[in-house]
This record gives structure tokens, sequence and C-alpha cells, in this order.
């Protein structure tokens, strides 16, 4: 009995402390809870039952702290304001507030997520494999991922890309999507294909240019060169061969000059020989 009575009391005394100290727990209230689709808001965190003094405050976003906000103050209260809320500046924001130990609240600022392609225009050949990907910037990031294929003129129904299939795979993860086309072929796959990436609040979209070169496009320079080798051998050629007929006409020329000269010679000797006979 003695010992039943015990463990009683022991219970009510621990509930009796988990209520004191519930009551002495530091806390803070935000102003909003939440930011869900603005384009600006003011962010307040006020802090109650804090533990020790307070030392300073500072505001962080998704874990960094931003500079500008560091303060020595002892105030209970805080707050950021967001000008503009756009890809660049959504995410967690918490305010911390230096006591001993530190205590901090987040407030979420949620937009609709940011799309855009890593390159808006692709160059594959023929036969080959294409790989098109977008990247998705905000917060919160995209929990779903669709591709599409656009017709060729506005008024073309655009084509919903299935993954796993014989042609397309799609590989996709919160930061990007890729989709690979398999064994290109020019005149089904080139054309416009469009990422749309979706969270809660919304959707964005990018797009991308695919050009499908004929196999035999990569082979034009290396013909354009064989073709200007073959011009030039022709024009050695025919020079060689135009060259050759004048240097034999000369050859000529200079072979009967000697002949002449040993004519005269010859007759010159004679006449002496007759002159010395007289």
């Amino acid at each position: 009995m003695g010992t039943n009575m015990q463990l009683v009391w022991g219970l009510v005394a621990l509930f009796c402390f988990h209520r004191t100290a519930s009551r002495t727990e530091a806390l803070i209230m935000t102003e909003p809870a939440e930011v869900n689709n603005q384009t600006s808001a003011t962010l307040s965190c006020n802090l109650t039952n804090p533990a020790s003094d307070i030392k300073g405050h500072y505001w962080s976003r998704s874990g960094k702290i931003i500079q500008d906000t560091k303060s020595t103050s002892s105030s209970p209260h805080t707050h950021y304001t967001i000008t503009k809320i756009d890809f660049h500046s959504a995410g967690i924001y918490a305010c911390v507030f230096l006591t001993d130990p530190p205590v901090e609240e987040t407030i979420e600022v949620r937009i609709p997520p940011h799309v855009s392609a890593y390159k808006h225009s692709e160059n594959s050949n023929e036969n080959d494999m294409a790989s098109l990907m977008c990247i998705s910037h905000g917060y919160p990031l995209p929990t779903d991922w669709k591709w599409y294929k656009l017709g060729k003129t506005p008024t073309d129904a655009k084509m919903f890309i299935i993954n796993g299939t014989e042609k397309y795979r799609i590989r996709s993860t919160p930061n990007n999507s890729t989709l690979y086309i398999e064994n290109l072929d020019i005149n089904e796959d080139m054309g416009e294909y469009e990422c749309i990436g979706e969270n809660d609040l919304g959707r964005h979209m990018d797009k991308i240019h695919l050009r499908v070169r004929s196999r035999l496009a990569a082979l034009w320079p290396f013909l354009g060169i064989v073709a200007e080798v073959i011009i030039l051998i022709t024009i050695i050629f025919i020079y060689e061969k135009r060259r050759k007929p004048d240097e034999i006409n000369d050859d000529d020329d200079s072979g009967s000059a000697p002949l002449k000269s040993n004519a005269a010679t010859n007759h010159k000797d004679k006449n002496v020989r007759q002159r010395n006979s007289n």
C-alpha cells in the first residue's frame, strides 16, 4: 500500500512540474503563420517567457543568416519586410532570439514554382539520343513534372509525353527534370518541347527547341576539304601540262644557236686553207 501511494504522489509531482515548466517555456508568436502566393510581406515574431536575458536577434532564410538583420537589441519583438516575393526570396524564414539557449521560430514564404530551360535550343544528329533539361527555383519546388511536344503550328494540339515508352524516358527530381528522346527522326522529333513544373500553389513552364540534323551533315566539312584538294590538284596538273611544250620549244631554240656558230667557223676555216694554198 505504501509503495502504491509513493508511486501516485510521484506521478502527481511529475505532472505538476511539467505544467509549471510548460507555463514558463519560451514561446514565439509569429505573424503571419505562413505566406502564400503574395507579392510582398512583413514577417514578425514576438518572444514571451524567455529563458534568460535577450542579447540580440536576427533573421535567416533557408538556414543562411540575413546579415543586415543582426541586432544586439534586447527587445522581444522583431520584424522583417520582404518588398518583392519571387523565386529568389521565397523560402523558410526563421527569427532567432539570442537567449540561453537560443530560441527560434519559422515562417514559410511560398510561391508557385519558377521553371526555366537549361538550354533553350538543342542540336542532335539523326538516330542519336537527345536530352532536354528544365530546372526549377523557388519554394516549394515542384511536386510534379510534365512534358509536351508542341504542334508545328499554334493551332495544332500538343502531345503529352508518357514516360517509359520505347521513344521517351523522363527522369525528375524536385530541382529538375530531363526528357530523353531515343533514335531521333528528322521528320518526327524536330520541333518545340514544353516542360511544366507544378506544386500546390500553381505551375510554370518553359520551352526548348530541338534541331535534328541529318547524319550526312557532319560529313559536309570533310567533303568540302576534299573538293578543295581536288580542285587544287586539277589546277596544278593543267598548269604543268601547258608549261611543258613551252619548255621544249625553249630547248630547241637554245640548241640551234651553237649549230649556226659551228657552221660559220667551218666556213672561215675553208677560206683560210684556200688562201694558204694560193
